[in-house]
């Protein structure tokens, strides 16, 4: 995994992970818990806690303080997809994450929905 944020994090790798969610999503080998025009979402493939699902914008946004007015529809799907996943996992408690800077280690603006309490 080391070798891959290395990777995603060169000038090569920050235009190919972008273009990958952006033009590709279908072909990640993730179970899709939800998938929309705008963002896909599934199990975190190295989860830090009980319950880890990351959701992603099929849009090559690098970061949060990316996004513009146009990304509307994409927030309008985030928290569509957020309320139904939280309704759909029964979590009574919850955190939605996104790091930036120094705390984003992979080049494509995600979002973390955490629980301490495993669904």
């Amino acid at each position: 995994m080391d070798s891959l944020i290395w990777f995603a994090n060169t000038s090569i790798g920050l235009k190919l992970i972008g273009w990958i969610f952006a033009k590709m999503s279908f072909l990640l080998p993730v179970d899709r818990l939800r998938e929309t025009e705008t963002l896909i979402a599934f199990h975190h493939p190295k989860p830090a806690y009980p319950f880890h699902i990351l959701i992603v914008p099929k849009k090559a946004i690098q970061r949060l303080a990316d996004l513009d007015p146009s990304d509307s529809t994409f927030l309008t799907d985030l928290f569509f997809t957020i309320q139904s996943l939280v309704n759909e996992f029964h979590l009574t408690a919850y955190r939605l994450i996104v790091n930036g800077g120094e705390y984003q280690d992979f080049p494509q603006l995600h979002f973390h929905l955490i629980s301490d309490v495993k669904a």
